[in-house]
């Protein structure tokens, strides 16, 4: 057993326990570890399509919004690889995609605290108040195990695909989530029929990828969505204020009732298309009906699928489909289908020993305090920081890249104790508290 008790230990490796590790990175007044069971960063591989951006502007990276002269900043990195006048012509604020992948992989790498290939199989509370955890972690590539013992622990996990059950039980290389597009592109060019499921930018930049070729492969397309239609995501600046420290304080002090039905209407400012991306599915779709041809695409808001069944010939899957507005049932069949329908929170198996420390809302949700400390059900002189599974205590900017960098400030100053990076206000034009009178 290693005896020396790190003042944190970070469970998985994601943009958010990254960016973490980065600012952590020049304070010698800490000794912190982070383990990941992937053999090196890698954010979601399979949605890495050519021409795709990020919906946030490069500012946020893993530092910058902390400290811009941090080594591990995007543009620090565009230096290295000589790309500053690159980016400079490029003359927009997201960076590519596989770039932001890219620039992880590079921070990742000079990162010391980073360990990959080792998977955190549990953590159990030490003493009574809790002084410490023993971290139990598996070396995947030896499959030794070494025990470390932490003083604090940050929860990185993220979230997991999410399949509904109507399309559960299917061959995996026929009916497939969104996250692993990149892995079945080959299937879906030999395919026949093509569905894709869901109103998001992950569906959209896929059904964008399939309409491209979709000539060349010969086979029908369909576009499905239960929502109204496929709307672009909310980017007006005053919209963007919701991403702001000021408004999750305000959503945090909101009822748990209230705040799940107010998250149930934000889907916009977190779940909508891209304006480019829709421009360039409507411009593909233009092109495409020059002439009059007539296309085998359809698009087809307002329609939910209740089931799914495999045809007797084998020959692919016959889904059952309702437009929901009019209450009218009908069939389609497909040979392929993607599902973008979204993640939902994981909560990993390593926290099982932790389960009657933990409090839990009746939802089986985590119970989280404004600063990002998952409440307890007794006293403890260790604190558990979560990054991930908030969003119906810290609403819709839980889960974004530019405000990731703010709660990384939040808890390295409650670790340490003391303003090692200021929290600055007056952040905002509007105001959503106001004073009683």
């Amino acid at each position: 057993m290693k005896e020396n008790i790190y003042d944190l230990i970070g469970v998985g490796i994601g943009p958010f326990n990254l960016g973490l590790a980065a600012l952590l990175d020049p304070i010698n007044e800490v000794d912190t570890l982070f383990f990941d069971q992937k053999h090196e960063f890698d954010w979601h591989p399979g949605m890495l399509i050519e021409g795709t951006r990020l919906q946030v502007p490069f500012m946020a990276d893993l530092v910058t919004m902390a400290d811009p002269t941090n080594k591990y900043s995007y543009l620090n990195y565009l230096k290295h690889h000589n790309r500053l006048y690159p980016f400079y012509f490029l003359q927009r604020l997201e960076m590519p995609r596989n770039e932001y992948n890219h620039y992880c992989q590079w921070a990742a790498n000079q990162l010391e605290s980073c360990r990959f290939g080792t998977k955190v199989t549990s953590i159990v509370p030490i003493g009574d108040p809790v002084a410490h955890y023993e971290v139990i972690v598996e070396e995947l590539e030896t499959r030794e195990v070494n025990t470390y013992l932490a003083k604090n622990i940050i929860l990185g996990v993220g979230t997991v695909p999410s399949l509904p059950p109507s399309l559960k039980g299917m061959k995996e290389e026929d009916v497939f989530h969104s996250s692993t597009f990149l892995d079945h592109t080959e299937r879906c060019h030999d395919a026949k029929s093509i569905t894709v499921i869901g109103s998001g930018q992950s569906s959209a930049e896929i059904f964008r990828e399939l309409l491209k070729a979709r000539k060349e492969n010969g086979y029908s397309l369909k576009w499905i969505t239960r929502s109204q239609g496929f709307f672009p995501m909310e980017e007006t600046r005053l919209s963007l204020e919701h991403f702001s420290p000021e408004y999750i304080d305000y959503f945090y002090d909101l009822p748990q009732a209230q705040k799940d039905e107010i998250f149930s209407g934000q889907q916009l400012l977190y779940k909508g298309i891209s304006p480019h991306t829709i421009t360039d599915i409507y411009n593909l779709l233009y092109e495409q009906s020059v002439g009059g041809e007539k296309m085998d695409v359809t698009l087809m808001p307002l329609t939910e699928i209740n089931g799914m069944k495999e045809k007797e010939d084998g020959t692919g899957y016959e889904l059952e489909c309702r437009q929901w507005q009019k209450d009218k049932k009908f069939l389609i069949e497909s040979e392929v289908v993607v599902a973008g329908t979204g993640y939902r929170p994981l909560i990993p198996k390593c926290l099982e020993d932790l389960n009657d420390l933990i409090e839990w809302d009746d939802k089986g949700r985590y119970q989280v305090t404004k600063d990002y400390r998952l409440r307890l059900t007794k006293e403890s002189d260790s604190t558990i920081f979560v990054h991930s599974g908030m969003q119906h205590t810290h609403g819709v900017g839980s889960t974004n890249l530019g405000l990731a960098v703010n709660r990384n400030k939040i808890i390295i100053n409650e670790l340490l104790g003391k303003e090692i990076y200021p929290v600055l206000e007056g952040n905002i034009f509007q105001q959503f508290e106001v004073e009683e009178q």
